[in-house]
């Protein structure tokens, strides 16, 4: 499922992929659900292809979301995206004990929570791996 959330450069929110034209996507808000087109030379990042620095590897951004969720019990994040960074590098370290402290900045876990709230509040499922998504990763896997 998160294949199709879309984070848009310059737009606060996240957004749902309804459908592609030849230079543009439809994209919804996940927060106002207006519909509204997404051009190529707009930055179009989708959530499936995020992943956290750790100190030994990368971890993909729904990994990180599925810890949050277990830790809140399926709630909104009990840390505020306002928190103090101290406070912030806490609940990362919670969720994500071996997060790079040189490479994820204050910044990143704010938006990691806003993101996650978002989807917890839209009724996201972002616990289930589309069959593509676990296809790339087995193959990956095989590689190494």
């Amino acid at each position: 499922m998160l294949k199709t959330i879309l984070s848009v450069s310059g737009k606060p929110g996240l957004f749902k992929l309804v459908s592609n034209a030849k230079n543009m996507v439809i994209v919804e808000s996940l927060t106002d659900k207006k519909r509204m087109p997404i051009y190529a030379r707009d930055k179009v990042v989708s959530l499936g292809d995020i992943a956290m620095y750790t100190t030994e590897d990368e971890v993909p951004l729904r990994d990180v979301l599925v810890s949050i969720k277990q830790k809140e019990n399926g709630a909104k994040a009990s840390t505020p995206s306002t928190a103090k960074p101290e406070e912030l590098k806490a609940f990362l370290g919670e969720v994500l004990p071996n997060f790079d402290k040189e490479r994820i900045y204050n910044a990143d876990i704010k938006k990691l929570i806003n993101w996650y709230n978002l989807l917890i509040e839209s009724d996201i499922d972002f616990e289930t791996v589309e069959k593509a998504e676990e296809e790339t990763t087995e193959t990956k896997e095989e590689e190494k």
